[in-house]
C-alpha cells in the first residue's frame, strides 16, 4: 500500500469526502487482500472490507499518528477478519459440502485469463495450496502467518498491528509453522510422495 499523506488523513478526519475517497482507493485492495487471506472467503472478505472502512471513517478523527496509517489499517482489518472467522466457525460444518468461494473465484479468474494457460494453472494451484494451508490454522495463527509471510511485516510490526506481546507473536508463528509442517508431512504420506 502506498503511503497516504498526513494532509489527506487530516482532511478526511474533518469530513472531506474527496480525501476519504483517496484513502479508500489507496487502501482498499490491501484491506481486501489481507481480509481474504485471513477469512479465506470472498464474501466475508468483502464484508470485512466494508466494516474496516466504516471504522476508519468513524475513527479517523481519533487517529493520533503514533503509528503509521498502514499499521492502524492492518490492526483494524486483522481484528475484523479474526472476529468474522470466530463468528462463522460454528457455521463451517455446514459449508464443508459447498465449493469454496475462493475456488470459484480462481475458476472465474482462470476462464477470464486464457492468454497463458500454464501460468494460470500454476497461479491457481498456488492459490489453492495457500488457501488449503491457511485453513489448517486457527484465526489468530492465520493472522500472524498472513502478516509475516504474505504481507512481509516484521515481528514488531505484527505485535503493534495485533496489539499483542512480541513473544506472543513468536509463539503463534511457531505453532502455526508447526501446524503447517505437520499438515504438509501428512499430505506427503497420504499422497505417497
Amino acid at each position: 500500500m502506498e503511503d497516504i499523506s498526513k494532509n489527506i488523513l487530516m482532511r478526511a478526519s474533518r469530513g472531506d469526502m474527496e480525501a476519504f475517497e483517496i484513502i479508500y482507493k489507496t487502501a482498499s485492495d490491501f484491506v481486501y487482500r489481507t481480509a481474504l487471506r485471513i477469512t479465506n472467503n470472498r464474501d466475508d472478505a468483502e464484508d470485512v472490507t466494508q466494516e474496516v472502512f466504516i471504522k476508519i471513517y468513524q475513527n479517523l478523527k481519533n487517529f493520533q499518528f503514533r503509528s503509521s496509517f498502514k499499521t492502524w489499517a492492518y490492526r483494524i482489518t486483522v481484528n475484523a477478519a479474526i472476529n468474522t472467522c470466530k463468528g462463522i466457525s460454528k457455521e463451517m460444518d455446514r459449508r464443508d459440502d459447498d465449493t469454496s468461494l475462493m475456488d470459484r473465484d480462481m475458476d472465474q479468474y482462470a476462464s477470464s485469463q486464457i492468454e497463458n494457460p500454464e501460468t494460470l494453472i500454476d497461479e491457481e494451484d498456488n492459490e489453492k495450496r495457500i488457501a488449503s494451508l491457511l485453513e489448517t490454522l486457527n484465526p489468530d495463527q492465520r493472522a500472524c502467518i498472513v502478516l509475516r509471510e504474505i504481507e512481509g511485516l516484521n515481528y514488531q510490526e505484527i505485535s503493534e498491528v495485533l496489539k499483542i506481546n512480541i513473544n506472543t507473536v513468536r509463539s503463534r508463528l511457531k505453532r502455526a509453522r508447526e501446524t503447517l509442517l505437520a499438515y504438509k508431512n501428512s499430505e506427503v504420506i497420504t499422497n505417497g510422495v
